[in-house]
């Protein structure tokens, strides 16, 4: 089977107590991150500072709570088994309800992919004036050239490096404002329905779990195949995975708590309502000058390339999965996977005519699927006979089905919301 972390020495190499050895387990979570902080996260983020102020900042901590969990509980699968969520579907699962599960998360995986090229053309055209669809181009380019020349190690540098970054733009753009701290801090544990809010609310909790991050995440775990080791190593291993999780989520939670005090201190105050992130850019100029505008542009594009990468690798896991292999990008499994969803999220931006329609879409698509991917997800994690003894407790079992319940009813109401 295809590892990975092929080189390394798994003989010598065992987690110990260590700070540093604990650092060496950090990783696989800010990949997940990614996909917290996409281009569609943004809209909502903005849309929840520049309308509601601080109010809503209390959905992020709950969304980021239910991630953790909902994260934390995939990778059990690929600790305890050496399988990931695409792979176990499709041995444990008869082939008719395999089959159609992993094609819907194909799918939602094309819906993600075209968001997140979305994002990053849109990025462009706001830097370089690029159109949007060139930029598209361009953006598409970029990430396969990175997946399939690139090693798993490298691009999880590459995905620290973007994540960094972003990081740091936001600090930056704090560093213009003037933030009500007093208030953020109620915003955060405090939960609020302002009047007119409940589809930004869905659509940041809803929308918040993605399910390709759920097979990715299990994917990059199971590669270590600690499922060979003895169970003290498990047990270490699966402790190290929650504290790689915890504070990958964090980052998470920190980047887009920022996004909603930006657009708190900026445009709520001064009451100029956001829908669109090319507004956003735009009205940043006159609020806070020229260089923030450019440092929102770029970090959104750092935004878009690395969530793009981590799509593929998703799409790459999840079709490799039907054929019951794990992702490499050299089996041409993996490979048709990682084309199949760049390349048709692509065609897709260019027969579209209106790129925030094309954001609308996307989600409507990932909304209907997420469901499946949770409960498919819970259902494998709870079964004695995929996990064995690591199998869901009692209360983890009906705790995780209630947030997949939580979930799915956000996700209903989103979808009939776009009707509406």
């Amino acid at each position: 089977m295809f590892n990975l972390f092929k080189n390394i020495d798994k003989k010598n190499y065992r987690p110990t107590a260590g700070a540093l050895d604990i650092l060496k387990f950090i990783g696989p979570g800010l990949l997940v991150t990614v996909g917290f902080i996409d281009p569609g996260n943004w809209a909502s983020n903005l849309a929840a500072g520049a309308n509601y102020g601080y109010a809503l900042l209390w959905m992020v901590t709950l969304s980021t709570i239910m991630l953790i969990l909902l994260q934390h509980n995939v990778a059990h699968l690929g600790i305890a088994t050496g399988l990931c969520l695409s792979e176990a579907t499709a041995i444990h699962l008869k082939p008719r309800y395999s089959k159609f599960l992993l094609s819907s998360a194909m799918l939602a995986s094309v819906s993600t992919s075209l968001a997140e090229i979305l994002g990053g053309a849109i990025a462009l055209n706001m830097l370089f004036q690029i159109p949007v669809r060139a930029g598209a181009l361009l953006v598409t380019i970029f990430v396969m050239i990175m997946l399939y020349t690139n090693s798993y190690k490298m691009i999880e540098k590459w995905i620290i490096a973007f994540v960094s970054v972003i990081g740091l733009s936001f600090l930056y753009e704090l560093s213009l404002v003037d933030i009500d701290w007093n208030s953020a801090i109620t915003g955060w544990v405090t939960p609020s329905f302002p009047k007119g809010s409940m589809l930004v609310i869905m659509s940041v909790l809803g929308a918040v779990v993605m399910p390709h991050n759920l097979f990715l995440h299990s994917e990059i775990i199971q590669s270590r195949q600690w499922n060979l080791e003895n169970e003290k190593v498990i047990k270490k291993q699966l402790r190290y995975e929650f504290l790689d999780t915890l504070v990958s989520m964090l980052v998470g939670w920190a980047i887009n708590s920022a996004m909603i005090l930006l657009a708190a201190a900026t445009f709520f105050r001064t009451k100029t309502p956001v829908s669109e992130l090319e507004q956003a850019n735009h009205l940043l100029t006159p609020l806070l000058g020229n260089n923030a505008a450019v440092v929102f542009a770029v970090a959104l594009l750092f935004s878009g390339v690395a969530s793009t990468i981590t799509s593929g690798m998703a799409a790459g896991s999840i079709f490799a999965g039907m054929y019951k292999e794990p992702y490499d990008i050299k089996d041409n499994h993996s490979r048709l996977g990682v084309a199949l969803s760049l390349v048709l999220a692509f065609g897709i931006i260019m027969l579209i005519t209106n790129p925030f329609q094309g954001l609308i879409i996307s989600q409507m698509i990932l909304s209907i699927q997420l469901p499946f991917t949770i409960f498919l997800q819970v259902y494998l994690t709870s079964s004695p006979k995929v996990m064995g003894k690591y199998r869901n407790t009692l209360f983890s079992k009906i705790l995780l089905y209630s947030l997949g319940v939580i979930v799915a009813i956000l996700n209903i109401a989103l979808f009939i919301s776009f009707f509406n």
